[in-house]
């Protein structure tokens, strides 16, 4: 296996593996998020709020993966 397919492989892993896993920690925080709510209906606006938050700091983690990936693929 040459060095460009090396390279290439790893791209596609890390775009992967950072799409991954914090879908499914998204996934399990919404899960929460709306049990707690349905728990607690008076807490909504707190319970969303700091759901809004940890969403986009998954999402950060997804986009940093996106970013590597590409500066992997651009050595192809």
């Amino acid at each position: 296996m040459d060095k460009s397919a090396v390279i290439a492989l790893a791209a596609a892993l890390s775009i992967a593996v950072s799409t991954i896993f914090p879908a499914l920690g998204q996934g399990l925080a919404a899960k929460a998020a709306m049990e707690s709510i349905a728990r607690q209906p008076d807490a909504a606006k707190e319970i969303r709020s700091t759901l809004i938050i940890a969403l986009s700091l998954m999402e950060a983690l997804t986009i940093y993966g996106l970013l590597i990936g590409f500066i992997l693929a651009s050595k192809v």
